[in-house]
């Protein structure tokens, strides 16, 4: 069985995004290290939660009953409970400690530090670089995409440079923001740049970025169809909570390949 890195910011991830992917894992064997900047257990996106100040907005945009309880299961677990800090992950990937690397997303201002963060960046690299399982959701793909490849011809580029990926559509992003700015200004907006512009622009060619059907329904266990993801070799993305469950479940499929 897999020993999957999940790093997290202090505050404000998706709890959907961190909190199924956990369930489905963990019910099929596999164990988690969570690394947080100060070794204290994260926060996740209490809007995100509770629906607080979403208004009548909130059933469409707050995380669905099903997956709160996975993340607030996931939050009660011991691994949860005693992450490592960012500052020790050097040591723990010359070590070995990892089998696989899942990148949660999150858009609330708490994200900025764990997407702007140079350790985090050099792991991710890292794992690309042994050619681990990465999976990679929504803003996560932003991690991914300021990733860069450490030594060799494609030294200084992003690890996703000559990859096909998805992650959060610019159409997603910013319909989420036109309906709640009035009331909660740029909670949606991470940064200026879209995601999909971001990601785009890290990528061989902007047609790498792949943005899937309309996304009109959360997927489910049953209903995983619904979802999108795109894998390219040992590395598989996702662009929403709506896309968790069928994320989680091809995860689970890639670990129980062999190598």
């Amino acid at each position: 069985m897999a020993t999957i890195l999940v790093p997290l910011p202090r505050q404000d991830f998706d709890p959907t995004e961190a909190g199924v992917p956990w369930r489905v894992l963990t019910a099929a064997g596999h164990s988690f290290v969570f690394a947080t900047p100060d070794a204290k257990p994260a926060q996740a996106d209490p809007r995100m939660l509770r629906g607080t100040d979403l208004g009548l907005l909130s059933p469409m945009l707050r995380a669905q009953s099903a997956a709160v309880a996975d993340h607030d299961r996931m939050a009660q677990s011991p691994e949860y409970r005693a992450p490592i800090a960012w500052a020790d992950l050097d040591a723990a990937l010359a070590a070995n400690r990892f089998d696989a690397l899942l990148l949660p997303g999150g858009h609330a201002p708490g994200m900025r530090e764990y997407l702007e963060s140079p350790q985090l960046q050099s792991a991710v690299a890292t794992f690309f670089e042994r050619d681990l399982p990465v999976a990679a959701i929504c803003h996560g793909t932003v991690l991914a995409a300021r990733s860069r490849v450490a030594r060799g011809d494609g030294a200084g580029r992003s690890v996703l440079f000559g990859r096909r990926t998805t992650g959060l559509t610019r159409q997603l992003e910013m319909l989420a923001w036109r309906l709640t700015r009035r009331r909660l200004g740029d909670y949606y907006r991470t940064y200026p740049q879209t995601v999909q512009d971001e990601v785009a622009a890290a990528l061989r060619t902007p047609a790498d970025f792949l943005v899937g059907p309309p996304a009109l329904l959360r997927d489910s266990d049953r209903l995983q169809r619904v979802g999108f993801t795109v894998r390219d070799g040992r590395y598989l993305s996702a662009r929403w909570p709506g896309d968790a469950h069928r994320f989680a479940h091809e995860l689970a499929g890639m670990l129980a390949e062999p190598r």
